[in-house]
């Protein structure tokens, strides 16, 4: 069952996932959970930076830190993720309804002219 989030919670997911290193973040994390030097790798940016991005995705739900030793690997929140897709997904069922009904009207016309 998708949990609700509060307007507030949505938008600072999506806040969140408008940037294009965040968004990288939260796909790698998808496959596995993984360490601030892990996550850093692939960007030309500093650790630091990728620290901060850390930081906005954990402050906006999306993911979480754990302590293992030495180690604070981050791990993505699938009912975070959950959440923020059942929002996107019922907008996605409301547009399809209204081209649903017009498809029909537009039918009726078709119907009509013939």
């Amino acid at each position: 069952m998708t949990s609700e989030w509060t307007d507030e919670q949505l938008n600072a997911a999506f806040a969140a996932l408008a940037d294009p290193v965040r968004r990288a973040l939260i796909a790698k994390l998808s496959r596995s959970p993984a360490t601030v030097n892990e996550l850093a790798e692939p960007f030309p940016i500093t650790k630091q930076a990728v620290s901060k991005h850390i930081q906005v995705l954990e402050q906006a739900g999306l993911i979480t830190r754990t302590r293992n030793g030495q180690r604070r690997p981050c791990h993505l929140d699938p009912a975070a993720l959950e959440a923020v897709t059942g929002w996107i997904d019922r907008q996605r069922l409301i547009a399809e309804q209204q081209f649903r009904r017009l498809d029909a009207v537009l039918e009726i016309l078709k119907e009509k002219e013939s």
